[in-house]
C-alpha cells in the first residue's frame, strides 16, 4: 500500500504534515476544518459469522479523503484476501465477537496521524483458532481465544517486566519515533503510526510474528491473523461466553497499579469516556475509601451511582468542576484519573485551536487533574492521547510536586 503524496490524496496526509511542522517548529500557514459525522454510524453493521466464500473475506475499511477542505473519513465493508500463516509464530484467528471502541471514533474523525486508505479498522476482537504456525505450541485449532489489542514479543526487556505495550520490536513507524523519541508497541488497526497492522472488523485476523487483535463485542465478523500467537492469545474455556471475554483483550485495572493508588485514599474520576466506570470498580475493589467520577452524560452517571455507589458530579450542571471538588475534598483529591478524550474539547479556545490545527490535543482534563489533586497527588492518564496540546499547567504541576503519571496502553500480560 503506497503512502499518500499530498492532502489532495489523503486527508491524513495533511494532518501528519501539520504534525510533523509543528515538531520542527514551522510555522503552519493553513486551517483545516474538521467536520464529524454521526459517530458510529458506519460501524454499527453486522457480520454472518459464515459469510466467507474461497479466498476472500469481508472486512471493514476507511478512506479518509480531502473534499473541499473538510476532513471526512468513510468506511464500507469490501472483499480482502484471507490472512496465511507467513511465520512460524503465526495464528489465524476466526472472529466470532468485536465491539466497537472509542479509539476507533478519533480514526474516523480523522484525529490519529497515518491513517492510510484502505486501511482496516478493529483493534479488539476474540475468536476461534483456525491454523497456527510451527512454533505456536499452547494453542491449537478450534480453541477459544481472546487477543491482546497490542502486539508484543514476549522478547523484549519490556516484555519481560510485563510491559507488553512498550515492546521494542512490533511497531516500525518512523513517525512515532520522531514525534515521541521512541516506539511503543504496534496495534491492530490504529493507523500506520501503530505498525500498519490490518484490525480485526474482518472475517479473519492474523497473529503473526508482529501483532495480536482483540474486538469489542458489537458486530459478528470472521478472521485475524496474530503475529507472536503464543504471546497474543489468551485461551478461553468453552463455558464463557463472547461478552465476557471480550474485556480482557483492552484491560483497564492495569493503569490503577501504575497511579499507586493505596488504601484510604479518595480519588475521582474525570470521565467523558464509557471506561470510566469500570476503573471507579477497579478503584474499589483496591481500596479507595471514596470515588467520585465526573461526566456529561447521565446514563453513565446513574450506572456509577447506583451500582457502584460512588458519588458523580455532571460537569454540564456544574461549570466550574474545580470549585465543586474543593467544596467536596477540601485540600483536594489524593488521586485524579482522567478517563476522558482528546477529541472533545468543552472551552472555545480548545476547540479554535483544533480546528486551526494548532494542537492535536486539549489540555483541559489533565490541569483539571493537577489542580484538583492536593499538594504531591497524583495524576494518572488512562485517557488516549496522540499528540500535541497547548495550555498546559506545567508550573501547578512542578509547584505543588504532583506526581503525573501516563499509563500507556493496558498490558496484555494483565489480562492472564
Amino acid at each position: 500500500m503506497s503512502t499518500p503524496t499530498s492532502p489532495s490524496q489523503s486527508s491524513s496526509s495533511a494532518w501528519l504534515n501539520c504534525v510533523l511542522d509543528r515538531r520542527f517548529g514551522k510555522q503552519i500557514g493553513f486551517a483545516f476544518c474538521l467536520v464529524y459525522g454521526a459517530e458510529a454510524c458506519c460501524f454499527m453493521l453486522s457480520l454472518n459469522t459464515k459469510r466467507y466464500r474461497g479466498d476472500v473475506v469481508y472486512a471493514f475499511k476507511i478512506e479518509p479523503i480531502l473534499e473541499l477542505g473538510m476532513n471526512i473519513s468513510h468506511t464500507r465493508m469490501t472483499q480482502v484476501p484471507i490472512p496465511d500463516i507467513t511465520q512460524p509464530d503465526d495464528v489465524i484467528v476466526k472472529v466470532t465477537g468485536t465491539t466497537i471502541c472509542g479509539s476507533d471514533l478519533h480514526l474516523y474523525h480523522g484525529e490519529i496521524v497515518a491513517l492510510q486508505k484502505g486501511d482496516i479498522l478493529g483493534h479488539e476482537l476474540m475468536g476461534v483458532v483456525d491454523r497456527v504456525g510451527e512454533n505456536v505450541k499452547n494453542l491449537k485449532p478450534g480453541q477459544q481465544v481472546v487477543a491482546s489489542f497490542q502486539i508484543a514479543c514476549g522478547q523484549c526487556s519490556y516484555c519481560k517486566q510485563k510491559l507488553s505495550s512498550m515492546c521494542d520490536k512490533t511497531n516500525n513507524s518512523s513517525l512515532q519515533n520522531a514525534m515521541y523519541g521512541t516506539r511503543d508497541a504496534g496495534f491492530f488497526g490504529c493507523s500506520h503510526s501503530t505498525g500498519g497492522f490490518p484490525g480485526g472488523q474482518a472475517e479473519y485476523v492474523k497473529a503473526s510474528r508482529c501483532c495480536s487483535t482483540v474486538f469489542h463485542l458489537v458486530c459478528k465478523l470472521n478472521a485475524v491473523q496474530v503475529p507472536y500467537g503464543n504471546v497474543n492469545l489468551l485461551p478461553i474455556p468453552d463455558n464463557v461466553t463472547d461478552e465476557q471475554a471480550i474485556y480482557l483483550s483492552d484491560p483497564s485495572g492495569y493503569a490503577l497499579m501504575f497511579s499507586f493508588l493505596q488504601i484510604s485514599l479518595t480519588l475521582v474520576d474525570l470521565g467523558s469516556w464509557s471506561d470510566w466506570p469500570v476503573c471507579c470498580r477497579w478503584a474499589q475493589i483496591k481500596g479507595a475509601k471514596r470515588v467520585i467520577g465526573i461526566d456529561s452524560h447521565p446514563q453513565r452517571l446513574a450506572f456509577a451511582s447506583e451500582k457502584l455507589g460512588i458519588e458523580t458530579l455532571n460537569f454540564k450542571e456544574h461549570s466550574d468542576v474545580l470549585r465543586r471538588l474543593r467544596e467536596l475534598v477540601p485540600g483536594g483529591v489524593d488521586v485524579a484519573l482522567d478517563c476522558g478524550t482528546f477529541h472533545e474539547p468543552k472551552t472555545l479556545l480548545h476547540k479554535v485551536q483544533k480546528t486551526l490545527m494548532l494542537e492535536t490535543d486539549v489540555s483541559e482534563t489533565a490541569n483539571e487533574m493537577i489542580e484538583s489533586v492536593r499538594k504531591m497527588g497524583r495524576c494518572g492518564v488512562i485517557a488516549a492521547y496522540s499528540g500535541y496540546t497547548n495550555q498546559f499547567n506545567i508550573g501547578a504541576l512542578m509547584e505543588k510536586g504532583v506526581r503525573f503519571i501516563g499509563n500507556g496502553q493496558g498490558g496484555s500480560f494483565y489480562s492472564r
